[in-house]
């Protein structure tokens, strides 16, 4: 590969290992530790991810378990987690926080199919919005220097080639992500 194209290539990768985590943040009715990785918790002031300020772990599967290291962080993380977008009750005993994930309704995997197929959009604006840089940047190349226009054209079609790889690696998450949400 050109050592012009990389940049653009390692954008895309983090495109794709950025929606990746995107897609293990969707339960699909398993308990999952990595639903909690976008929900903060207010420690002595910093918000801090709940993994740093407690044990998570999965006893049974479908429910989540969170033991704080500190007895005053029940409080907090039951906070949290009741403003974030999770949409499970905790319930804690003073000193663990159970959630337990209920069975997905037929609707609720309709909803979470929509909101995969919303972030796979997502990731291909990003992915192609990544493509216009590179081919913007090509362009500016063929006027400032040597470059020929056969080389910038080139550069193109290998970039347009990288494009079209990684959108089907995203409608492929897309795709296996939705069959996991929609299998009953």
């Amino acid at each position: 590969m050109d050592e012009r194209l990389v940049q653009y290539d390692s954008k895309m990768q983090k495109t794709m290992k950025n929606l990746g985590e995107e897609f293990g943040s969707i339960r699909a009715g398993r308990a999952n530790p990595h639903v909690l990785d976008k929900i903060r918790v207010n420690y002595y002031g910093t918000p801090t991810a709940i993994q740093q300020v407690a044990n998570v772990n999965v006893p049974e599967p479908r429910m989540l378990q969170i033991q704080p290291w500190e007895a005053s962080m029940v409080k907090e993380i039951e906070k949290a987690i009741l403003t974030s977008d999770l949409g499970i009750n905790p319930t804690n005993d003073g000193k663990v926080i159970r959630l337990a994930f209920p069975e997905l309704t037929e609707e609720r995997r309709k909803d979470l199919a929509k909101e995969i197929r919303k972030k796979g959009e997502a990731a291909k604006v990003a992915i192609r919005n990544i493509r216009r840089d590179a081919n913007d940047s090509f362009k500016k190349l063929a006027k400032g220097s040597d470059v020929s226009e056969d080389e910038v054209k080139d550069l193109e079609d290998q970039a347009q080639k990288m494009t079209d790889k990684y959108i089907a690696e995203v409608d492929k998450a897309v795709d296996a992500k939705t069959k996991e949400i929609l299998t009953v």
